[in-house]
């Protein structure tokens, strides 16, 4: 059987090819048999034909190697609408619609859901909502632990 590192760089070329990047691999063995389960990611939102058109690379590009002893399952997701933003990322995601989790709260809040404006200097700048109003707050990136794509109801 193969090692990770082979099983990864098997789903890297073939995702690749498509204009994905590979996220996460994980190989186990359950009561129920083997599982290869694999995360993809791209700037686009990923549809799910986008995941049957992976799935379909991804089988492929295994059954040609064949690096995996015996039946396995294959299970191939992304990271979804509110998939995480590297924190040095967020610059360039101007027009957003984020979730930042902070450090230090702002006006009591440790987590400010709301859309990213163009950059201010060395702070982000944030429209959100507190009790109906709406707020604008300079955030120093220093001071974001984590962000995420949010969804706007």
């Amino acid at each position: 059987m193969a090692g990770t590192e082979e099983l990864r760089n098997i789903a890297e070329e073939a995702l690749g090819r498509l204009g994905y990047r590979l996220h996460s691999l994980r190989l186990s063995r359950q009561k129920e048999g083997t599982l290869l389960k694999i995360e993809i990611d791209r700037e686009e939102p990923i549809s799910l034909e986008d995941i049957v058109e992976a799935s379909e690379a991804l089988g492929a590009a295994f059954d040609e190697k064949d690096p995996i002893d015996g039946a396995y399952t294959l299970d191939v997701s992304s990271l979804g609408a509110e998939k995480p933003i590297p924190v040095e990322d967020l610059p360039r995601k101007s027009g957003a619609y984020v979730l930042l989790s902070l450090l230090h709260p702002i006006d009591g809040e440790n987590e400010l859901e709301g859309t990213l404006l163009p950059m201010e200097g060395e702070a982000l700048a944030l429209e959100w909502n507190r009790k109906g109003r709406k707020k604008r707050s300079e955030i120093p990136l220093s001071e974001v632990r984590e962000a995420r794509h949010a969804i706007k109801f």
